[in-house]
Order: C-alpha cells, then sequence, then structure tokens
C-alpha cells in the first residue's frame, strides 16, 4: 500500500487534471482538506509540500495554496536503474563514488523516506558513465535498516540488481524535472563549464508495499541525456 500523503497527493492531481480545480482556483484549508481525506494536517501537508515542489500547486503567504497556472507535464513510465537504462542503450555503464556515509537524514530525507530524524541513512555521492563519458552526478540516500545486511559493492556498483536478487519487488517512483545551472562544485566531475545547463532530477523510487527505499537528486548533462516521456 502506498503512504498516506502519495495517495493523497495523486487524488488532488487527479482532480486538478479533471478540471474539477482550475488553473488558479484556491484549495480548501488544510484543516478542511485533512478532515476530507481523515488523516492528520502533517500527513496533509506533505501532500501539498509535494504538488507545490513539482509546481502543481502554488502558496500565496497569507492568502492561501493555489493551483498553479497553466503548464506541461508528462509522466515518466516505470522505475528503472541507471545502469538498466544505459545497458539497454548499447553503451557501458560505470560509476565512480564520491564519498559513501553513515549519517542522521535532514529534512527532505525524512520526508520523502519516511524515516526518523534519528534513525541513520546512507548517503553516498556517485558521478554515473556512459561509455566512459560523465553523464550524471547523483547525491543517493537509501535507508540503512533496508541495506544493513549488504555489502557496500552491491549497494554502490548495482542497488537495483541487489533488491531484486534479495526478494524486494520494485514499485512506482516519483520524479521531478527541471532545467538549471550545474553546481559549480560538480562541474570538473562532469567535465562541462560553469554556467552549462543541466536536467535536473529528483526521484523518490518505492518497493511494492510502498517503501521508500531510495531518495536521489541527480544533475544530469544537457546533449548527453534525454529522458523519453510516454502515455498511454
Amino acid at each position: 500500500m502506498l503512504p498516506a500523503y502519495i495517495r493523497i497527493h495523486d487524488a488532488i492531481k487527479n482532480e486538478i487534471d479533471q478540471g474539477i480545480w482550475k488553473i488558479g482556483s484556491r484549495l480548501p484549508s488544510e484543516r478542511d482538506l485533512s478532515d476530507q481525506f481523515e488523516v492528520s494536517r502533517m500527513t496533509l501537508r506533505q501532500a501539498i509540500t509535494l504538488l507545490v515542489d513539482e509546481g502543481i500547486l502554488e502558496r500565496r503567504v497569507g492568502s492561501g495554496t493555489y493551483v498553479a497556472s497553466q503548464r506541461v507535464q508528462e509522466k515518466i513510465r516505470g522505475t528503472t536503474s541507471f545502469t538498466e537504462i544505459i545497458k539497454a542503450q548499447g553503451k557501458e555503464p560505470s560509476s565512480k563514488l564520491i564519498s559513501y556515509e553513515r549519517t542522521y537524514p535532514n529534512e527532505q530525507e525524512i520526508r520523502h523516506l519516511e524515516v526518523t530524524p534519528k534513525s541513520y541513512i546512507i548517503r553516498m555521492e556517485r558521478v554515473r558513465y556512459a561509455d566512459k563519458i560523465p553523464v550524471v552526478y547523483e547525491v543517493t540516500s537509501i535507508p540503512e535498516k533496508l541495506i544493513r545486511n549488504f555489502k557496500r559493492e552491491e549497494v554502490t556498483n548495482h542497488f537495483f540488481q541487489t533488491l531484486t536478487e534479495n526478494g524486494y519487488i520494485i514499485g512506482k517512483s516519483q520524479q521531478i524535472i527541471s532545467a538549471k545551472i550545474v553546481d559549480p562544485q560538480t562541474t570538473k566531475e562532469l567535465a562541462v563549464e560553469q554556467g552549462h545547463a543541466i536536467l535536473s532530477l529528483t526521484q523518490t523510487s518505492y518497493l511494492e508495499d510502498g517503501m521508500a527505499f531510495e531518495y536521489v537528486r541527480s544533475q544530469y548533462v544537457a546533449g548527453r541525456f534525454e529522458f523519453y516521456l510516454e502515455n498511454n
């Protein structure tokens, strides 16, 4: 079962897509919405925050939450690892590990992974390559309890494969994609000049039972990678 805030997110987004909530219309208060969905205000706020992050809703100080102005949005289908994507294109994937640490989660990691502030996570930074050409700089966060019995190289080299080989079933993922300028500290690793355009991808991936197992912040080099968006 999906987390409650994800189900609420999907329900509100579906109503917006159906035109029940028009562009520019004001949503009911958090109290009214939490009563409607029979959840706590904290859970309701998680769903609203995710919709704001995706650009579907916008908060106006002192006024409330509104359906954002017209936008173009598509949904990426499926949850696939970078390694699988690169292999499917006939290229050789590889990675360089920048850092790997056991630490407490920050606010975003707590929200996306649904972990407690005092539970440990593994946070790793990697550069991912296709045929030895740097394609993406990733910061990946994983609940430590999920990978406690895995070897470090099983997580850093082929995490999705390790999960499936240990009986876990990969479920859905949620992505936010935007265009940005590359972070100055990653220009050398990605072999680009300062000011270069990148595609920023934030992705939370879930197991089939709804547990979030990975939260990734990625910077893809524009011109070296394309996202294929598919509609039914």
